[in-house]
């Protein structure tokens, strides 16, 4: 009894040296930023937490078809960007084929298609089809975000294939940031111009703007953000799986975590802190059943960082 006893004992211990050497390995957590704001205040409300719990955020800016390889290959751990529909091609060729995990939905309510000014609205495009009827004042010109992107790949297919009779137009191709300062200059000289818009973000505070019908075909309806992790993290790093699994945003979080970055040009860490200090009430769902990278209390722990 007594040498069953020791073997039960060993066992455990076995077991527990086990897990503690696999959170360890697990402390720091791999993660994506393609260029846009909202993933920046995600990814910022998320490495506040994880470095309350003990663990390293270790943020790397990617497009996101380098992403999704970065998922597959195990060179990235997790992505909270994975907005649908616009990601479907993405999904299909990663997701579906179970070489990347879908672990959670982590934002409602999206928007993600074309937008023009008011004055443009106001001049009669409401609609996609609308656009070629003021193609010489558009300069036939669609503004898009970062090369590789699936809005920007929508976008050239529908040029390719001539849809809506846009198939001599140019998608021109930059940065969020860069987009958005070409669409502002345009607003200055109230010229006409057509980009690509969703929510949440501050540009529609920012902007006197709408999106345009139409377009659901490639674009979708309304959509949702999605988290991404590489395949089995979530079983490999549990803890951090069951944190990833317990986050969701609001578009109201997150607007104003991008508006105090824009407008006040605080960092995005900085901001995401202050909106947690400033509503506590959300770690209760965030940290529930999540532990300290060495066992302890998470939500003790975040709370003391605030």
């Amino acid at each position: 009894m007594q040498k069953l006893s020791t073997v039960l004992t060993a066992g455990l211990l076995a077991l527990s040296s086990a897990s503690a050497w696999a959170e360890q390995s697990c402390e720091t957590v791999k993660m994506a930023d393609p260029g846009w704001s909202d993933i920046a205040a995600t990814n910022a409300i998320t490495g506040f937490l994880l470095d309350g719990m003990g663990y390293k955020a270790k943020v790397d800016t990617l497009a996101v078809p380098i992403t999704f390889g970065g998922l597959k290959d195990g060179q990235v751990d997790v992505f909270l960007g994975n907005w649908m529909p616009a990601q479907q091609g993405f999904y299909d060729k990663f997701v579906a084929t179970g070489d990347v995990t879908q672990l959670a939905k982590n934002l409602d309510g999206t928007e993600f298609t074309l937008a023009v000014p008011d004055y443009v609205w106001d001049a009669g495009v409401h609609n996609f089809a609308d656009l070629n009827k003021f193609a010489d004042k558009f300069e036939k010109k669609i503004y898009g975000i970062g090369s590789g992107a699936p809005a920007n790949l929508s976008l050239k297919e529908i040029i390719k294939t001539n849809d809506f009779g846009m198939g001599e137009w140019k998608l021109v191709e930059s940065s969020e940031q860069a987009m958005l300062a070409e669409v502002s200059r345009a607003v200055k000289k109230q010229k006409f111009v057509t980009f690509l818009g969703w929510t949440p973000h501050p540009m529609n505070v920012q902007l006197k703007m709408h999106y345009l019908k139409g377009g659901e075909k490639y674009f979708g309806d309304t959509g949702s953000v999605y988290t991404l992790t590489r395949k089995g993290y979530a079983q490999a790093c549990p803890n951090v799986g069951k944190l990833l699994t317990n986050l969701s945003f609001t578009q109201e979080m997150e607007n104003s975590i991008m508006s105090e970055v824009v407008n006040n040009k605080v960092s995005n860490a900085d901001a995401a802190k202050a909106w947690i200090k400033a509503n506590p009430a959300v770690l209760d769902k965030w940290l529930d059943g999540v532990k300290t990278v060495d066992g302890k209390d998470a939500l003790a722990a975040v709370k003391a960082k605030l």
